[in-house]
């Protein structure tokens, strides 16, 4: 658990300081890189706490617990991967 707080931790910082720079800088691939570490931070965060409840879970729960915290990392790399692109 204290593992998965340290990077939920770094996630944001990451958040944090891309947003930062699209504040400071604008444009699009700013704006994107921000969107994707913001997708990324709630996977990471969706992750911290589907653990938690799937403990307890039935396995069809749990299954529907994977699905919701994965969808953010495919938007936030998709996102990452749009702010390369450009």
């Amino acid at each position: 658990m204290g593992l998965r707080l340290v990077l939920f931790a770094l996630a944001l910082g990451l958040t944090f300081i891309s947003f930062q720079a699209y504040n400071q800088k604008g444009g699009k691939r700013l704006e994107s890189a921000f969107i994707g570490f913001a997708f990324i931070s709630m996977g990471v965060a969706l992750t911290t706490i589907s653990t938690q409840i799937t403990r307890q879970a039935t396995a069809e729960t749990a299954t529907y617990f994977q699905v919701a915290e994965t969808i953010p990392f495919i938007v936030g790399f998709s996102m990452l991967y749009l702010s390369l692109y450009r």
